[in-house]
């Protein structure tokens, strides 16, 4: 099959397109995905940069939002069956490819209401989203929600405008080490910040913290427990089904153009809507 290696960490021009990598095997608990579409992330970019906690051993194939056909299922596997249409928030093989490897319990059922592109949007934004506003964020009926940096696949999700007077309940972030000091003037009290992307560091005075007992809150998609993730995808599976969850997909790469998609990802403003690749 064709896939995308990274052999050294470094910039884009390190993701080397191969066409005779060997297909991956389902070991139990894991299914096969033919892969139809996979989200790009900026995460994913600083994976590759080596400039990221979390480091894959090398090689390793890029890619964790999968949408696609069952192609085989592992030993013990049996809510998913050859030719279901799903999507998944996490691979083990890499989504980058042909074909991926995923465990069954980050694998979920693809509506008929939504198209693979749109299944390959839902895994880290949606999920990040939803963990950033309720289970970490404590989001509650009424409360004002400013997303700063709003476009990609994350924040086009909250996309509004704020201008009131007394302050914004919560602000999800998503380059804080540009918009971080100023986004604590302009919390409530007990307003919060959650930290959902940055790209370096930022000095901001932590007596604006004070001043309105406020909070800077960490989110981060890969800390949640089994128990979060699958609340997670219910509330989002349901939203599937109410029509409320339309996943909107911004530009689409094929496979060879993949250096092109994580320089666009990083480098061009106004992004609107999730990258993907497409096999």
């Amino acid at each position: 099959m064709r896939a995308v290696r990274v052999f050294e960490f470094g910039g884009p021009e390190v993701l080397k397109l191969q066409s005779d990598v060997s297909i991956p095997h389902p070991k139990e608990d894991q299914v096969l995905i033919k892969v139809h579409a996979c989200g790009v992330n900026p995460v994913e970019t600083y994976i590759r940069s080596g400039n990221y906690a979390r480091k894959p051993a090398l090689p390793y194939t890029p890619g964790s939002d999968v949408a696609g056909v069952i192609e085989g299922v592992g030993e013990r596997v049996t809510a998913f069956k050859k030719g279901d249409r799903v999507f998944t928030t996490a691979t083990i093989s890499g989504g980058y490819a042909d074909y991926a490897v995923a465990a069954a319990n980050r694998v979920f059922p693809l509506s008929d209401k939504l198209d693979f592109r749109q299944g390959a949007a839902i895994g880290v934004p949606y999920f990040t989203a939803y963990r950033a506003l309720f289970q970490k964020g404590r989001a509650k009926a009424g409360e004002s929600v400013l997303v700063h940096g709003a476009s990609g696949g994350v924040s086009i999700l909250r996309r509004q405008e704020y201008t009131g007077l007394e302050g914004v309940d919560i602000i999800i972030e998503m380059l804080s080490n540009v918009n971080l000091a100023a986004d604590l003037q302009l919390l409530s009290c007990a307003g919060r910040v959650m930290v959902v992307g940055s790209r370096g560091p930022i000095e901001i005075n932590p007596r604006d913290t004070m001043s309105k007992e406020s909070s800077i809150i960490g989110v981060s998609l890969f800390l949640a427990t089994e128990e979060e993730r699958q609340e997670c995808a219910a509330a989002l599976l349901d939203g599937v089904e109410a029509g409320w969850l339309k996943p909107t997909v911004g530009s689409e790469y094929p496979l060879e153009k993949v250096v092109q998609a994580h320089k666009d990802i990083i480098h061009c403003s106004g992004a609107r809507g999730k990258m993907v690749l497409l096999p």
